[in-house]
């Protein structure tokens, strides 16, 4: 019966270290491949900025969680395959935009910017897209945009993550 014990034990202690191992293994090639966005980023980009050296891995993850579940900016940033799905080859690579207006609007956007890597815009232009609605042209940006009132903390994590993806890829 003790021996029972000591084999459940010694399982138990070698399912542990296997799934502690898994993390640790997981976290550090999670770490490389942000190390390496990261180092993309250590070059002016397309607004001639440097991006910071190193984003705190907490803004970045708050900005993928505002991107992806918050502010759902795939369903009008990606483009759609002719079945009418979201194309995730060209995640957030920009798109023309698939709704239109229930009445007459004279300001509707007919297409959605790339926003993956973030390029063609500085910092402080993002910020105000995304804190008071005000476009790069100093204009209220178009609907169907949303106009976000975010945190200035919120929007720089949105920035963060969004700089942390490859970028450039042109239109199809």
């Amino acid at each position: 019966m003790k021996s029972m014990r000591w084999l459940g034990l010694c399982l138990f202690i070698l399912i542990a270290l296997g799934l502690g191992a898994s993390r640790l293994s997981s976290r550090e090639a999670r770490q490389a491949s942000q190390k390496a966005a990261t180092e993309k980023h250590s070059t002016p980009n397309a607004a001639g900025q440097k991006a910071p050296a190193a984003a705190d891995q907490g803004s970045v993850e708050r900005g993928r969680y505002l991107v992806e579940n918050v502010a759902m900016c795939e369903e009008c940033h990606t483009p759609r395959d002719a079945g009418g799905n979201l194309d995730e080859s060209r995640r957030l690579q920009g798109a023309p935009i698939w709704i239109t207006p229930v009445r007459h609007t004279t300001n509707w956007a007919m297409n959605a910017p790339g926003l993956a890597g973030f390029e063609g815009f500085t910092d402080e232009q993002g910020a105000r897209i995304l804190e008071q609605g005000v476009g790069p042209n100093g204009l209220p940006i178009q609907p169907p945009m949303h106009i976000y009132h975010m945190s200035h903390a919120d929007a720089q994590a949105v920035i963060a993550y969004l700089r942390s993806l490859p970028g450039g890829y042109p239109q199809r």
